[in-house]
């Protein structure tokens, strides 16, 4: 006999299961908010608040991500679902959507548990972009099949962190919401960015194989005025890792010495417009702890690259910030020693796992 939920009143369902069914039972099927923020016009701090639902593992859970000066600011948080994922609340974090796709606010109460407490309102300034699914396999095994958008938009409010009070006053940033299954750990490379430009916003999910070949590519430039995103068609990177001295470097297996990223991407949006970008900046948040020693052939290994707050110019001149986003396992340019098994085919090694079929 199945289980219903006060959701299953409403006419939200999608397939011809009551909730929280999804249409596979995966423990990676997750589905997650994901907020940043960053002052807009200058370096500063980062504020990265999450929380997802596992359906699967009747599980919700919040991260607390980013950096305060120079100090990392990272906690998890966790709770058991029982009937009600609906309620966005994990331990110390609440989320609200006071207006759908217009406003939600943040909060975090401070406690021994959070590294940062907050009370931020995010405010829409660009219309919200659906991408389309996108899905990705290694052999028979699902790593990656989900739905996203992202929407970009001002935050008000404050944050404390060690017991000193920020004012946060039309800082800049974006949110995103995602579903489906995804194991990160699985994922040889993906790069996401969220260019914050006064024009409006560029944003792009972008997914390769190991040896480069193209698994997924979408993103919009969404005007600040409100009005439709426009697609983008085609896009190009050319990004390369830092190191203390701000030279490239190789990441190598585990990146312990990287300090940040730099380099050029290219956007062609639909009706033939061509920004062109160049970026520089520091981590933000860092995937892997470099006090934690890598152990070769775990089961869990730790996930590549991160989050890094950037300077960027576009070609014509116009100044921004963003954040970029390239992690994974195993690629060519971005990550050149694999990590983990199990990945994808299409160019890569095989794990113990694979061969064996």
């Amino acid at each position: 006999m199945p289980e219903f939920t006060a959701l299953d009143e409403r006419f939200a369902h999608q397939i011809p299961e009551p909730f929280p069914n999804t249409v596979q039972f995966h423990p990676d099927w997750r589905e997650s908010l994901f907020h940043h923020m960053h002052p807009k016009d200058k370096p500063g701090d980062v504020v990265i608040l999450t929380l997802a639902h596992f359906p699967a593992r009747k599980l919700m859970d919040a991260l607390q991500l980013g950096r305060v000066g120079d100090v990392s600011t990272i906690a998890h948080h966790e709770r058991v679902v029982s009937g009600d994922q609906d309620l966005f609340k994990v331990g110390p974090v609440t989320i609200d959507v006071e207006e759908p796709l217009k406003r939600v606010r943040l909060r975090v109460e401070e406690c021994a548990e959070a590294p940062v407490a907050m009370d931020l309102t995010f405010t829409a300034r660009t219309a919200a972009y659906g991408l389309r699914r996108g899905t990705m396999k290694a052999g028979h095994d699902l790593v990656w099949d989900q739905s996203h958008m992202f929407q970009s938009g001002r935050y008000d409010g404050w944050y404390r962190h060690n017991g000193v009070t920020h004012e946060v006053t039309d800082w800049i940033g974006q949110r995103d919401h995602s579903w489906g299954v995804r194991t990160h750990n699985r994922c040889p490379c993906w790069i996401w960015l969220a260019i914050q430009l006064p024009e409006g916003m560029l944003g792009i999910w972008h997914w390769e194989y190991p040896n480069g070949a193209l698994v997924y590519s979408d993103g919009c430039f969404a005007p600040s005025d409100g009005s439709p995103p426009i697609p983008v068609v085609r896009f190009h990177h050319d990004l390369h890792w830092l190191d203390a001295a701000g030279k490239p470097t190789s990441y190598e297996l585990t990146g312990d010495h990287v300090t940040g990223l730099a380099g050029h991407v290219a956007f062609t949006l639909e009706g033939g417009r061509v920004i062109e970008v160049e970026a520089e900046g520091r981590w933000a948040q860092r995937y892997s702890d470099p006090a934690l020693p890598y152990k070769p052939g775990a089961d869990n290994p730790p996930v590549g690259g991160g989050l890094c707050e950037m300077a960027v110019r576009t070609k014509d001149g116009s100044v921004g910030r963003a954040i970029y986003e390239v992690t994974g396992q195993w690629h060519h340019k971005y990550f050149p020693l694999a990590r983990g098994a199990g990945f994808p085919p299409h160019g890569a090694r095989p794990g113990p796992d694979e061969r064996a079929r």
